[in-house]
């Protein structure tokens, strides 16, 4: 079971539960499955995300939503969200997305398009698609919204390196 923390906003804080089958046999389990046990092993070594008070909020093979509240120290001169924490958002959303194969994966190129700004106290919600996968190559399109406002779109290029999240299954989605 994966235990994320929602960022500290007082009283009203509770924890999230990610339930992860890490127990089954490679025989049954299945591509969510493993996406998920996938995602546990990153999350516990992803000291940034963590740090920033993100959420993991859905995994699925080739998908992943991550969610984080706009803090105080997260605004620039403008008093809107600095374009480097919504781009990092987007960034951990695509490695979640692009390492749910059981496949370590790193990112090759990224690019981001900003759209409308993230107001302070505002929950950003960064949503990664597979678009392509081949060989050692993938591509992810990363939608970032603030309620139902589009505030930036990103696009990153993955590459798989050597090692799997799982190396005792031995199973490649």
């Amino acid at each position: 079971m994966m235990r994320q923390e929602a960022p500290c906003n007082g009283p009203a804080d509770r924890e999230f539960d990610v339930n992860v089958k890490a127990t089954l046999s490679p025989e049954d389990m299945t591509r969510e499955d493993l996406a998920r046990a996938c995602a546990e092993a990153m999350w516990k070594q992803d000291d940034a995300s963590k740090g920033l008070g993100m959420e993991l909020v859905e995994i699925k093979p080739g998908l992943a939503v991550m969610a984080m509240i706009v803090q105080p120290h997260m605004v620039n001169g403008q008093r809107i969200c600095h374009g480097g924490f919504i781009f990092t958002l987007a960034d951990s959303a695509f490695a979640f997305a692009c390492n749910s194969h059981n496949e370590r994966a790193v990112a090759a190129q990224g690019n981001i398009t900003f759209i409308r700004p993230g107001k302070l106290g505002a929950r950003l919600v960064a949503t990664a698609r597979e678009i392509s996968r081949s060989g050692r190559s993938g591509i992810y399109d990363v939608r970032v919204t603030a309620g139902d406002s589009v505030i930036a779109e990103f696009r990153g290029h993955s590459r798989v390196i050597a090692g799997a999240w799982l190396p005792d299954t031995d199973i490649k989605s």
